[in-house]
């Protein structure tokens, strides 16, 4: 019994890219060789055409091999005669349909052949279903030949579908350039009048490519188009004018949408509380998040995570933990990313415990903590010497499956180095090898300065040729560390040689590398060849600039041989480059004021001018760390003094406060 019309459409749109297929699913093949001439007995080898099976591009049910195209001719000639389907444009949709879905756009031109030969009506939205594809393929110059060929070649109107399903495939591809180029193209030349869609994604490529002015302007144009901005239109531009730091202008467009009817949704203000808080402005995010109530919108897990990353940016962990327990009452699912930027938080501030204890309730709630969350973890604790917390984390992570990477690892022999165990961090090592994860230049860094740290130098030594065994090219960290660990071992030849070899291999000496070869310097009675290295290090980039322990050194050196004017000199650089002096440098100028100068002179009267001279400066912080050691010293600044000092302190104190209550009122 034939099938009829809706059975055909039906079973045409279930077509799979291989016809032969199809009719073998549905019992069909013996039906179709039954309409085809019986050959006699072939003298030579079968024609390739003679059989359906054969027709086929692809291997049959039968293994058979074929490599006619995909669409037999016989079945186009033979099929509606037996009464399997009805040949019409449906067909065709749904064998572009599949070719599409699957991606073989080799079958797909074969289509758009036949058709062409049977003289079809192409309709735009065969050519919008091929237009994705391109896209999911990444053929974005595939989709734009495409839609030139739409009107010559295959006499199909291109309408504004066609044009934005393209002009998508662009943007989706990266390539925002070319997006501009073919909108300007298609609007300007072929007559096809944009849409809403159209402004929307033509706004995203000009935000992408940092062209935020002419996206506003575009904006504006767009009422002179009979189009109406919608909420994806004003996020978008919203978007774009966060990211090129331009807050205000964002916040303002809230306030505008509303005023043309356009209402807001979670994802607008989420746009403009990741801005605020990317800024430090948490104040004003925290309104937005009051005026999100007030409009209807229940904030999301998007908005919630957004939050807490900005609190943790402003060092406020305990706010953004308070935020994690009120996302989790109400029913909102912290993310990995929401638990890892709050355990990584609590880690930067000396509180690796606290972070745990987070890890854990990640872990309650079926989260599995990943590579950078478990490095993070294992090393602060290794600082905060908590070894034994922080290895048995590692044998729970090894447990349950995970397989460490070259940070974890690393993470481990840095903290075990830390503690003075580097002959355990070398099995670490060679266990990591075994495994086939690659060290990097840092692994072998923390390794060697584990073995400088108990003064095993040759050791270290042999772990930086073991790194160079390995081509492994070491960076500016392990030249530091080799140079800082033979200065302190009073090996100044070989320092030399590596500092040598550091600039001769195009690395720049970092704080680090200075300092420890002006102390090698200085220790060994070379202190004008230090200084030499000093002024050095003020004509480089800010990583080299000399901070409070290479001055110290200098300090140091300069009072053993009498040269009291220059280390005075000295400090006033030190003030003059914005490096304030610490308990050291106060040590070292009180020793000299007690013992080398004739008479001595008061100590508490030269450390109150370094306060005030401080304080003139408006670098409150270092001159009250000056006033701690006086007071520890019994050295007591004049009242004068003391009221400035405190009189700074107490006004940035009352405004945490009112911030503090604030948030209290707001989260809590």
């Amino acid at each position: 019994m034939p099938f009829n019309a809706s059975a055909t459409k039906h079973l045409s749109s279930r077509l799979s890219p291989n016809p032969c297929k199809f009719f073998c699913h549905f019992n069909l093949i013996p039906r179709c060789f039954s309409l085809l001439p019986k050959p006699s007995e072939p003298e030579h080898e079968p024609e390739k055409d003679q059989t359906l099976i054969q027709d086929s591009p692809k291997s049959d049910c039968y293994g058979t091999r074929r490599e006619q195209p995909p669409i037999a001719d016989k079945l186009f000639k033979l099929a509606p005669k037996s009464g399997s389907y009805k040949l019409g444009d449906s067909t065709f949709y749904s064998l572009i349909e599949n070719y599409a879905n699957s991606g073989d756009f080799g079958s797909l031109e074969k289509v758009f052949d036949r058709m062409k030969r049977e003289k079809r009506v192409f309709v735009e939205k065969s050519f919008i279903l091929v237009f994705r594809a391109y896209g999911k393929a990444r053929l974005p110059d595939k989709a734009v030949e495409l839609f030139e060929r739409m009107v010559d070649e295959f006499q199909c109107r291109r309408t504004v579908r066609s044009f934005n399903s393209v002009l998508n495939v662009i943007i989706q591809s990266g390539l925002y350039h070319l997006a501009l180029k073919f909108y300007s193209d298609v609007v300007d030349r072929r007559g096809v009048e944009p849409n809403v869609l159209t402004f929307n994604l033509i706004v995203k490529a000009m935000c992408k490519v940092g062209m935020v002015d002419r996206a506003v302007e575009v904006f504006r144009e767009m009422p002179e188009w009979e189009c109406k901005a919608d909420v994806y239109t004003y996020c978008t531009l919203m978007d774009g004018l966060c990211k090129d730091n331009r807050i205000d202008e964002a916040v303002t467009l809230l306030d505008e949408m509303q005023i043309e009817g356009c209402f807001p949704i979670p994802v607008t203000f989420n746009v403009l509380i990741n801005g605020l808080c990317k800024k430090g402005d948490l104040g004003r995010a925290a309104k937005l998040v009051e005026n999100m109530f007030l409009k209807g919108c229940v904030p999301n897990e998007v908005t919630y995570n957004t939050l807490i990353h900005g609190l943790c940016l402003k060092g406020k962990l305990d706010k953004a933990i308070s935020l994690l327990h009120r996302m989790v009452s109400n029913k909102h699912v912290p993310n990995d990313i929401t638990y890892g930027t709050i355990i990584n938080g609590l880690v930067k501030q000396g509180r690796a415990v606290d972070g745990a204890c987070i890890f854990r309730a990640m872990e309650e709630r079926g989260h599995r903590a990943n590579e950078y969350v478990y490095s993070s973890l294992i090393s602060g604790l290794f600082k905060e010497g908590k070894s034994e917390e922080a290895l048995k984390l590692w044998n729970e992570m090894i447990e349950k499956g995970s397989k460490p990477n070259t940070i974890v690892y690393s993470a481990l022999i840095d903290g075990l180095c830390r503690e003075g165990r580097p002959n355990e961090a070398q099995e670490i090592l060679s266990q990591m090898i075994n495994m086939d994860c690659t060290p990097n230049a840092w692994t072998f860094s923390s390794l060697m300065k584990g073995f400088f740290k108990i003064g095993k130098s040759n050791e270290a030594i042999l772990v930086w040729k073991d790194m160079v065994d390995q081509n492994i090219l070491p960076n500016e960290v392990c030249y530091s560390v080799l140079i800082h660990g033979l200065c302190g071992d009073g090996k100044l030849k070989e320092a030399m040689m590596v500092w040598k070899q550091m600039i001769t291999n195009g690395w720049n000496p970092d704080v680090v590398a200075y300092t420890s070869m002006i102390y090698g310097l200085c220790n060994a009675g070379s202190v004008e060849q230090g200084l030499k290295f000093f002024h050095e290090m003020l004509c480089k980039e800010s990583n080299s600039q000399p901070d409070v322990i290479t001055y110290n050194i200098l300090f140091n050196a300069l009072c053993k041989q009498d040269r009291i004017s220059r280390a005075i000199d000295l400090l006033n650089n030190m003030l003059d480059q914005g490096c304030d002096p610490d308990l050291v440098t106060c040590n070292i100028f009180l020793t000299i004021l007690n013992e080398k100068m004739n008479p001595p002179q008061s100590g508490g009267e030269f450390l109150d001018e370094l306060v005030l001279r401080l304080h003139k400066r408006q670098r409150i912080l270092g001159a009250s760390n000056i006033i701690e050691v006086m007071l520890r010293k019994a050295l007591y600044p004049k009242l004068s003094t003391l009221e400035k000092i405190v009189r700074e302190l107490c006004k940035p104190k009352k405004v945490q406060v009112a911030i503090n209550k604030c948030w209290n009122d707001l989260f809590l």
